[in-house]
């Protein structure tokens, strides 16, 4: 099983935007060293916590700071952004770290409802035929021609460079038999709401056809994930990431707190129980007991790599967890 890294460049109370981005470039750098796969890098719009809005750029200036791990998003949210625009980044970042860049897009919208109409400047949003613009996509970066007329004189350039991955992300299973139809990896986001079954990853499976992109099923798999030396210490940092999706169910999008400033917030029962309850999406624990969970997973799933999504309020506790899980896993 393969380990990864899915980063949001978090904005830590008490911390900038500037320490969130450095701090990726940081955590690349580590999971590079500790023998990670890949790193990806969310793309949010509109609020303070996180500061990952562009993560084409960011991975472009990773990529010259590192030799290995592969980088990419996870993923560009492609309601935003038209077919040509997304080939011409994407074969420009392959171009410049050819081997090492993939494509990774969703159907979210990255945002709430003020961030998807200033992306479109105001206009409606363009929400349908999402599948649609990423089959003309994959085309341009594949160097083919759309049949819309628009394309038949505009190449996708640079062109004859190093195809990207190309992966479609999903939470629900919706996008789990389109991935398998154009060829593409399948990145499934268990931390967003807990509902990875063998179904949906079978449905890929089933549907899958080789194409110039993968030649065979590829399936991650995200958690969210705390871990430490002790059970005692990975509960204790564990307890703002349990607030920040408290406050989010509430519709409320804070920074995350210090461990101090969380264990001091008062908790209901019900808050207790909501906690309890999200032990599906937030992994807690040693990193024995992470690691054999994850192991679990891969095998009662059939998942192929399962990716890290950490998130700390001081970086040296974010690095320790990547480097525990390494240590049992790599």
């Amino acid at each position: 099983m393969r380990l990864s890294i899915l980063d949001q460049a978090p904005v830590t109370s008490g911390h900038t935007s500037k320490h969130a981005l450095t701090s990726a470039v940081e955590l690349a750098q580590l999971g590079e060293e500790l023998g990670y796969h890949r790193m990806w890098m969310a793309e949010h719009h509109g609020g303070m916590s996180f500061a990952s809005s562009a993560p084409e750029v960011i991975s472009a200036y990773i990529a010259a700071k590192t030799e290995r791990i592969r980088l990419g998003s996870g993923g560009i949210m492609m309601m935003h952004y038209s077919p040509l625009k997304m080939a011409e980044v994407f074969k420009t970042l392959s171009a410049l770290a050819p081997g090492r860049i993939d494509f990774g897009v969703g159907r979210a919208p990255g945002g709430d409802a003020n961030a998807i109409y200033a992306m479109s400047q105001g206009q409606k949003p363009m929400m349908d035929g999402l599948y649609e613009k990423l089959a003309t996509t994959l085309q341009l970066i594949n160097d083919e021609t759309p049949e819309e007329r628009w394309y038949k004189h505009t190449p996708a350039a640079p062109t004859g460079v190093t195809r990207p991955e190309a992966w479609l992300l999903g939470s629900s299973g919706n996008s789990a038999v389109q991935a398998g139809r154009m060829g593409v990896g399948y990145s499934f986001a268990q931390f967003f709401n807990g509902e990875l079954s063998t179904d949906a990853l079978d449905a890929y499976r089933h549907n899958f056809r080789p194409s110039a992109f993968m030649e065979k099923p590829d399936i991650n798999v995200t958690y969210l994930v705390t871990t430490a030396e002790t059970e005692e210490e990975a509960e204790y940092l564990a307890r703002p990431s349990d607030l920040s999706r408290l406050f989010l169910m509430r519709g409320q999008l804070r920074q995350l707190m210090s461990p101090e400033a969380a264990h001091e917030y008062p908790l209901t029962e019900v808050d207790k129980i909501h906690i309890a309850n999200n032990r599906a999406i937030h992994l807690v624990g040693t990193p024995k007991q992470i690691a054999t969970q994850l192991q679990e997973e891969s095998v009662r799933y059939g998942f192929d790599e399962a990716m890290i999504c950490s998130i700390q309020h001081q970086q040296s506790d974010r690095l320790n967890v990547y480097r525990l899980l390494a240590n049992e896993l790599l």
